[in-house]
C-alpha cells in the first residue's frame, strides 16, 4: 500500500485523494483550518456516495476509511508521494515546498505539484532535493478525467519521473503524457488562449455567452462551451494561469481580458461562488 499525502482539499485536492483511496492507497489530506477540513471531508463523502450509487465502487465507507483529513502538515512526514493542490499562487506554493522539504522524512519521497502553469523548477530549487520534485497535473473532475500531465524540471531525476508515471498509470489507472517545464504545459497552453478568446468575444458584444457556448458544442462537438468551462475551472484559476503564461511568453493571446479581471475582483468566480458567466443555484 502506498502512503499518499495531499495538501489542499478543494475540488482538485479532494479528487486526487479520492482516486488514490479508491486505488487502495492510504491518504492524508491536509487543510488550512478545521472549517476547511470539514468542507473537504463533506466533499469527499458526497463524491464517494455518488460513485457508489452509480456502481463505480462497492462501498463509499470503505474508501473513506482510507482517508484522513487533518490540519497538521507534520502528519505528512511518512508519505511516499505528496501532491500539492493549493491555490494557484507562486509565492504560496514556494513557501509550501520549503516547509514540505523539512517535514517529509521518507528519503525517496516524491514531492509533486498539481499546478496548472507555474514552472516546476521554481518549486524544486527551494528544496534540498530538487531531483525528487515534479509536476503531476490532474484534470477536473479528477475521478472522471483520465489525463495526467507529468512535468519534470531540468533537475528532476529520471527515477522520479519513472516512479511518478508508475504511480499514475499503474497505481491510479490513469494515462500520462510528458510535458516540458514551460508555463501551461500542454493542455493549458492550448486551452487558455481559446477560453480568453471566447471571453473577448463576449466582452465585445459579438455574441451572447449562451450562443458562444452553443456554437462550440453544436458546431465543433465540444462537450461544453468555453465560457461554461471557464466557470467550471474557476475564473480566478483561469486568470492565474493566463498571467503565468503571459509572464513566460509575453504574447498578447495570453493576456487576461479586462472583463475577466473585473469578474475576479468582484468575486464572480464561476460555479464555486454560484455566479460567473452563468448563475448557478
Amino acid at each position: 500500500m502506498l502512503n499518499v499525502g495531499v495538501v489542499g482539499g478543494g475540488l482538485m485536492g479532494s479528487g486526487i485523494a479520492e482516486v488514490s483511496a479508491r486505488a487502495g492507497q492510504d491518504v492524508i489530506v491536509v487543510e488550512s483550518s478545521d472549517d476547511a477540513a470539514k468542507a473537504a471531508l463533506g466533499r469527499l463523502e458526497k463524491s464517494l456516495q455518488r460513485a457508489e450509487s452509480k456502481g463505480k465502487i462497492d462501498s463509499a465507507d470503505a474508501v473513506l476509511a482510507r482517508i484522513q483529513v487533518v490540519t497538521d502538515l507534520g502528519a505528512l512526514a511518512d508519505r511516499e508521494v505528496v501532491v500539492e493542490a493549493i491555490v494557484e499562487d507562486e509565492s504560496a506554493k514556494v513557501d509550501l515546498f520549503k516547509r514540505l522539504d523539512t517535514i517529509v522524512t521518507a528519503p525517496d519521497a516524491i514531492l509533486a505539484s498539481n499546478t496548472s502553469s507555474i514552472p516546476i523548477m521554481k518549486l524544486g530549487v527551494v528544496t534540498s532535493r530538487p531531483t525528487q520534485v515534479i509536476g503531476i497535473h490532474f484534470f477536473n473532475p479528477v475521478p472522471v478525467l483520465q489525463l495526467v500531465e507529468l512535468v519534470p524540471s531540468l533537475l528532476t531525476s529520471p527515477e522520479t519521473t519513472s516512479r511518478s508515471r508508475a504511480w499514475v498509470e499503474e497505481g491510479l489507472s490513469k494515462q500520462a503524457i510528458d510535458c516540458q517545464d514551460r508555463a501551461g504545459f500542454v493542455v493549458n497552453s492550448l486551452l487558455i488562449p481559446f477560453i480568453l478568446s471566447a471571453i473577448r468575444m463576449y466582452e465585445s458584444g459579438f455574441a451572447s455567452a449562451e450562443d458562444i457556448d452553443r456554437g462550440l458544442v453544436l458546431g465543433a462537438a465540444h462537450p461544453q462551451g468555453p465560457l461554461a468551462l471557464a466557470d467550471l475551472i474557476g475564473l480566478d484559476t483561469t486568470k492565474a494561469v493566463a498571467e503565468s503564461l503571459y509572464e513566460e511568453f509575453k504574447e498578447p493571446l495570453y493576456a487576461a481580458p479586462p472583463l475577466l479581471q473585473r469578474m475576479v475582483d468582484a468575486g464572480l468566480l464561476g460555479r464555486k461562488t454560484g455566479r460567473g458567466f452563468y448563475t448557478y443555484s
